[in-house]
């Protein structure tokens, strides 16, 4: 980061303060509150702190007005339509695109930590057969620390190492097992001789009486899936690995901690959300009855999959992902699946629509996605399962990047309290 250019001024109860202005590489200027409460006795208020910036980061940038999200400063176009999720994970985890041989030992090593330690196969059979995927992921990753000791020391950078390789290698056959436990069917191994997304279709969807080969169309569909879900930044579930890791939790315990944030529905379940509203709208006709009740101010409902919260402009996420699921939904077919119908329609009609273009309301990368899910056959349950194996390199690279900050200090956010003030107890027959 540059140094500070500046400094603010602020202004309290007749005495003047300096408050340093640090400079980023992209993005606004940022205050520097650090010494406020020690110099003016008084701390910032900012519920959901979207206007605090926790740390300083080299991994990703988002410009909401722009619509523009940098991988250490690669813009996820690029990436999405040149690369694939392995070599994005190298950049996200080293900070450069690597040369052929150093991206060959990669994919070599995460390769060859697909395996789940056999024992955590009783793990899986703990759980109710009706349990929810996330619900398993989250114990069976928090479970690991007790299986692979030999990377669970947060001081130790070879440990760091193995455990990052280690997560993204198993996060999939994790999924899968979830998947497969909850439908009854036989746990699939990993095979050595395919890529990381064919690998983790193939674990899903075959069975050991019968051959199966994955269609590339659909494995490079996944594989794009994961790409343009790796990181986003610092949101909710990034956060929390972050506030997690600064106590010095061991990894797997932090990236437990992120998928149970994931899980809830106003950060990973968006695409689930979204078809289970295209669900509702149920057929073709009643789209118009739809956009106009999104139109409707005094209606609460909301075309979920439309607009960011974070995208003022356009997801830039949206354009790859909407040219992957033309390409599924080409190969699959519509014509039988009126959810897939609904959602064709639904996007351009919106499209054409001159409000939802003035709102800057454009279907994002939420919408796109569930469409291929639900076109290969994943139920909603799996959708936010499969979030968590694309984020999870995200949450490595924070996680590394927090470790190694000589800056590390354990997250510990102020408060502004409301409550009773000081009281004397009173005994319960006086009451």
């Amino acid at each position: 980061m540059a140094d500070d250019k500046t400094s603010a001024k602020l202004i309290l109860n007749g005495e003047e303060y300096d408050l340093p202005i640090q400079s980023p590489t992209l993005g606004p200027d940022v205050i520097d509150i650090r010494k406020l409460y020690g110099q003016a006795g008084v701390f910032t208020y900012d519920p959901g702190f979207t206007s605090t910036a926790s740390c300083d980061s080299t991994i990703t940038f988002i410009d909401g007005e722009k619509g523009e999200l940098l991988h250490r400063g690669y813009p996820i176009e690029q990436l999405a339509e040149k690369s694939h999720y392995l070599e994005v994970c190298y950049l996200l985890l080293y900070g450069e695109l690597p040369s052929a041989a150093q991206l060959e030992d990669f994919e070599d090593r995460v390769t060859k930590h697909t395996m789940l330690h056999e024992q955590l196969h009783f793990l899986f059979r703990g759980f109710r057969r009706d349990a929810p995927p996330m619900a398993i992921m989250v114990g069976v990753v928090g479970a690991l620390s007790a299986f692979y000791h030999d990377s669970t020391d947060v001081n130790d950078p070879w440990q760091r190492e193995v455990a990052s390789v280690r997560m993204i290698a198993k996060m999939p056959t994790i999924a899968a097992m979830a998947y497969k436990y909850t439908i009854g069917q036989p746990f699939i191994y990993p095979r050595n001789e395919l890529d990381y997304a064919s690998n983790f279709l193939r674990m899903c969807f075959a069975v050991p009486s019968e051959d199966y080969e994955v269609n590339p169309i659909l494995s490079r569909a996944m594989d794009r899936i994961f790409t343009l879900h790796a990181d986003h930044e610092q949101n909710a579930s990034t956060s929390t690995v972050r506030l997690a890791s600064s106590s010095g939790a061991n990894p797997f315990a932090c990236i437990a901690a992120g998928i149970a944030c994931l899980w809830g529905p106003a950060h990973g379940g968006a695409n689930q959300a979204c078809l289970e509203m295209l669900r509702e709208i149920g057929t073709v006709d009643r789209i118009p009855e739809y956009i106009a009740r999104a139109k409707d101010k005094n209606d609460p409902f909301r075309l979920m999959g439309f607009g960011h919260r974070v995208y003022k402009n356009f997801d830039p996420r949206a354009t790859v992902m909407k040219q992957s699921a033309d390409e599924v939904l080409d190969l699959m077919g519509i014509d039988d699946n009126p959810t897939l119908q609904v959602a064709k329609e639904l996007e351009r009609q919106a499209l054409d629509d001159p409000y939802f273009a003035e709102k800057k309301l454009f279907p994002n990368v939420d919408f796109y996605s569930g469409i291929i899910l639900e076109a290969m056959g994943f139920p909603t349950s799996m959708f936010t399962a499969i979030f968590a194996v694309s984020r999870t390199v995200g949450w490595i690279s924070q996680w590394k990047e927090m470790i190694a900050d000589p800056q590390l200090k354990i997250g510990r956010p102020r408060q502004l309290y409301v409550g009773a003030s000081l009281r004397d107890y009173v005994d319960i027959e006086n009451r």
